[in-house]
């Protein structure tokens, strides 16, 4: 199992880079991030994946986040580890949430209060401001967090002024699974570049100090093209997910 995830990151590697020498010239210098999705996989692929490279590993669920960054084999053979939390967190299991180790990066914030939660609880460790994203809930499916795009400005503004705790790293975006691209570029790829756009503006940022983590297995080549900086990747690395007897949401196909 070990050697086709590092077959499997391999082989996404390749495409990764690809994609990367087709971005235009003004995204060129811009080096996006593969975050691997590893949830629902024993803790022997983590560790396969971090042999062969990858140091970014993101998370949908808090118990899963909390067991495999505090399993003894990874703190020891994984020291570098980055773990990313991409799912959605309520405020009260925030205080969980903090007490993962080598935690890099929150993405999905979606409301000021949750930023504030994480706010509270992450000061009393008395560490570096951590690193977050806000969610853009850029397609309008109900079944989806994230806020509206015209909200997003608000958001990222309370973010950086009442919560010093957080450093505002960008936006995310889980995109309409399944878009055909030969129609065109994905809409929620571009409804998240210019909710970049309109934050940057309103609260005079640099676009190029605003990350956009938008792209998954199916679509990361395109969303890499077009202005992704972080992309996660999970089933074309790990394989096919093993699931208990339930229908899989989109969540499950990160």
């Amino acid at each position: 199992m070990g050697e086709a995830v590092k077959a499997g990151l391999k082989s996404v590697l390749e495409r990764f880079e690809a994609a990367c020498k087709r971005r235009p010239p003004e995204l060129s210098l811009i080096r996006p991030r593969l975050v691997a999705v590893s949830k629902t996989k024993p803790n022997e692929l983590i560790i396969a994946a971090y042999e062969a490279g990858q140091r970014h590993f993101g998370e949908n669920y808090i118990q899963e986040l909390n067991q495999k960054s505090n399993d003894a084999e990874i703190l020891s053979k994984c020291p570098e580890i980055r773990w990313h939390f991409i799912g959605r967190l309520q405020r009260n299991k925030v205080s969980k949430v903090v007490n993962t180790p080598n935690l890099y990066m929150v993405e999905t914030i979606d409301s000021a209060k949750l930023a504030s939660a994480l706010h509270e609880a992450w000061g009393k460790f008395g560490k570096e401001p951590i690193k977050i994203m806000v969610q853009v809930n850029t397609s309008a499916e109900a079944e989806k967090g994230g806020l509206k795009p015209e909200e997003t400005p608000d958001v990222v503004s309370h973010v950086l002024e009442k919560c010093p705790n957080l450093k505002f790293a960008g936006l995310m975006t889980i995109g309409q699974y399944g878009y055909d691209i030969s129609l065109g570029p994905n809409p929620d790829f571009q409804v998240l570049t210019k909710c970049r756009l309109d934050v940057c503006q309103k609260l005079g940022l640099k676009s190029d100090e605003v990350e956009l983590s938008m792209g998954m297995s199916d679509d990361f080549e395109h969303a890499i093209e077009v202005g992704s900086t972080n992309v996660r990747v999970g089933s074309s690395i790990f394989g096919a997910r093993l699931y208990k007897p339930k229908s899989p949401t989109h969540e499950d196909q990160k």
